[in-house]
C-alpha cells in the first residue's frame, strides 16, 4: 500500500485543517445542535487522524484510497455516537473506532472467503473472551469459551483461526519493562518431548544446574509441550516472569553445553 501519496479520494491531503482544541469544542458544540456544516468542518478537520490510523496497515494489499474511505467511515461513526459528558478527548474515542472500522473491511474482503455464520461464531467466541478476561482477569481456555456459547472446542478453534490473518512468529505481542513477549513464546511445542532430551547426557547435565524452579518452567515448557501462559497458570506467575524465567535459564545452560 503506497502512503506517500498526496491526494487521496481526490482530497490533497497535505492542505488538510489542522483544528485547536478550542476549535473542535466550539464545532462539537454546534454538531449537537444539528448545525450539518459544523458536522463537516469536523470531519474535515480530524481527515488527518484517519490518515494516521491507515498507515498502522501499510503492509495490507488493499488501495489507500480504499482504507481511506473506510476509514472516514469510521471518523463519521465516531462523530455521531461520541459523548461529551464522558470527559474523554475525540481522537481516544475515534482512534478504535476508525481501526475496527478498517479491520471488520479487511476481514470482510479476505481473498480468503470465510462464510458470514463463521465469522459470526468467531465474533461471539471474541466477545465472550474479553468478557471472561475482564470477569476473571485472566485469559480464559477454549473450554471456557466453548462452554459459553455451547459449541464444541474445535469449532471455536476452527472460527478464530478462519479469521486470523498470518502473523511473524517474531511478532511482539506484549512488553513488560523492556522485555518483550512474541508470537513464537505463545506456541505449544509438541514435538520435543523428553524422550529427546534424555539422549543428550550433557543435556540432562546443564538441566541439572538449573534452579528448582527454571527446571520445572522448561521441563513444562519443552517435556510436556505447554504454552507460557499454560505454564503461567499452572505455577501462578505472569507470563511475562515465565517468560524472563526461560530465557535466564536457557542462558544458564548455554554455558555448560560451549
Amino acid at each position: 500500500m503506497a502512503m506517500n501519496k498526496v491526494e487521496i479520494c481526490g482530497v490533497n491531503t497535505s492542505k488538510l485543517p489542522l483544528l485547536s482544541n478550542d476549535e473542535k469544542k466550539k464545532l462539537f458544540d454546534k454538531i449537537l445542535e444539528g448545525d450539518l456544516e459544523a458536522r463537516e468542518a469536523y470531519i474535515r478537520g480530524n481527515l488527518r487522524l484517519v490518515l494516521s490510523v491507515i498507515q498502522r496497515f501499510h503492509n495490507s494489499n488493499e488501495y489507500v484510497d480504499d482504507l481511506f474511505q473506510v476509514g472516514c467511515i469510521g471518523l463519521i461513526k465516531a462523530i455521531d455516537n461520541f459523548d461529551i459528558s464522558h470527559n474523554v478527548k475525540f481522537s481516544t474515542y475515534a482512534v478504535p473506532m476508525i481501526i475496527g472500522e478498517i479491520r471488520r473491511y479487511l476481514r470482510d474482503n479476505n481473498s480468503i472467503r470465510v462464510s458470514r455464520s463463521l465469522r459470526d461464531t468467531a465474533y461471539k467466541a471474541l466477545q465472550i473472551k474479553e468478557r471472561l478476561i475482564r470477569e476473571k482477569s485472566k485469559e480464559p481456555t477454549v473450554s471456557e469459551i466453548s462452554q459459553e456459547l455451547g459449541i464444541s472446542k474445535e469449532e471455536v478453534v476452527f472460527a478464530l483461526d478462519a479469521i486470523q490473518d498470518p502473523v511473524s512468529l517474531y511478532e511482539p505481542v506484549y512488553s513488560d519493562g523492556g522485555d518483550s513477549l512474541y508470537i513464537m513464546d505463545q506456541v505449544s511445542d509438541k514435538k520435543n518431548k523428553e524422550e529427546s532430551w534424555v539422549e543428550s547426557i550433557s543435556l540432562k547435565e546443564a538441566m541439572n544446574k538449573l534452579s528448582k524452579r527454571e527446571y520445572h518452567i522448561l521441563k513444562l515448557r519443552f517435556f510436556d509441550g505447554k504454552t507460557q501462559m499454560e505454564v503461567a497458570n499452572e505455577i501462578d506467575i505472569s507470563q511475562a516472569q515465565v517468560s524472563r524465567l526461560e530465557k535466564s535459564a536457557l542462558k544458564n545452560m548455554k554455558k555448560y553445553l560451549h
